[in-house]
């Protein structure tokens, strides 16, 4: 019970930090753009991992590397496509779709065909966001934030199994600097980080914190202690964490339909969970 309560608590800590820092980071695209936003926030989460955790190298075995290095390329594919997500969409509705990939993991984890109902309410949810008669939402938005979905599921993979081979604060420390070596050059590319001024350092800084170095770290604490297909499930809470620090910090409100859509996709995970364990 202790281990349980120990992943729980880790998992939901790290909800209330990526969408708190996902509001901060927000503020950063005007002058640095997603890229450069991005950028920032990896490459300092990379270098106070390093400096705290300080990992040894010379230890890690080959596979450790390439587990290392596929958890990195995940939580860099994610924050990249996520960041140009929402910087067309509203962080709420971005999330929501972004889910999809935690999503559809835990159910081909499943084998069961209760889990087909709550999908279908699932996918109701995130056919409610698309505006199929109106062009309030940004549909390339929508995809970027699928596809950020899609590298969701690479993380949770990769951080279970990666978990399972090395301590989690040096899989954090080296994942995540293979997450800036993706995400740095993108950024230095795309003429964003030239403009970083000390007050958008700092606050990078804490996005940094908040969004990357604090969270995966907790997340490795949580996916250690529970099954992948558990753990993306529990991810379910990051839509509505997400509309609510959207509606509070950046004044995004949401439709009666949007607020709809999320209700359903979070209520079918929390259905999959509790079925789930009545099954088992």
């Amino acid at each position: 019970m202790s281990e349980k309560r120990t992943a729980i608590s880790a998992a939901l800590t790290s909800i209330l930090c990526v969408q708190g820092g996902a509001s901060l980071a927000k503020k950063l695209f005007p002058i640095l753009g997603p890229a450069g936003a991005s950028s920032l926030r990896i490459g300092l989460s990379a270098l106070l991992l390093l400096i705290i955790n300080r990992p040894n190298f010379s230890a890690l075995t080959k596979k450790q590397w390439l587990c290392c290095l596929g958890y990195g390329l995940s939580i860099g594919g994610m924050n990249l496509l996520f960041y140009f997500a929402i910087e067309r969409v509203p962080l709420g509705l971005g999330v929501t779709v972004e889910f999809v990939g935690p999503l559809m993991l835990a159910l081909f984890l499943s084998r069961r065909v209760l889990d087909v109902l709550w999908a279908i309410l699932a996918c109701i949810g995130i056919l409610l966001i698309v505006p199929w008669k109106s062009n309030n939402v940004d549909l390339l938005g929508l995809g970027l934030a699928f596809m950020a979905g899609m590298f969701w599921v690479g993380y949770i993979v990769m951080g279970s199994k990666v978990t399972q081979l090395i301590d989690g604060k040096v899989a954090v420390s080296v994942g995540t600097l293979f997450a800036a070596m993706l995400i740095v050059p993108v950024g230095i590319a795309s003429g964003g980080l030239m403009h970083i001024t000390p007050t958008l350092f700092f606050l990078g800084l804490a996005v940094a914190i908040l969004s990357s170095a604090l969270p995966f770290t907790l997340d490795l604490v949580a996916m250690k202690r529970m099954p992948a297909k558990s753990f993306s499930i529990f991810t379910s809470l990051h839509p509505a964490f997400a509309a609510l620090s959207g509606l509070l910090f950046l004044g995004e409100a949401l439709t009666m339909i949007q607020w709809l859509s999320i209700g359903c996709v979070v209520f079918a995970s929390i259905g999959t969970v509790i079925t789930s364990e009545k099954a088992s």
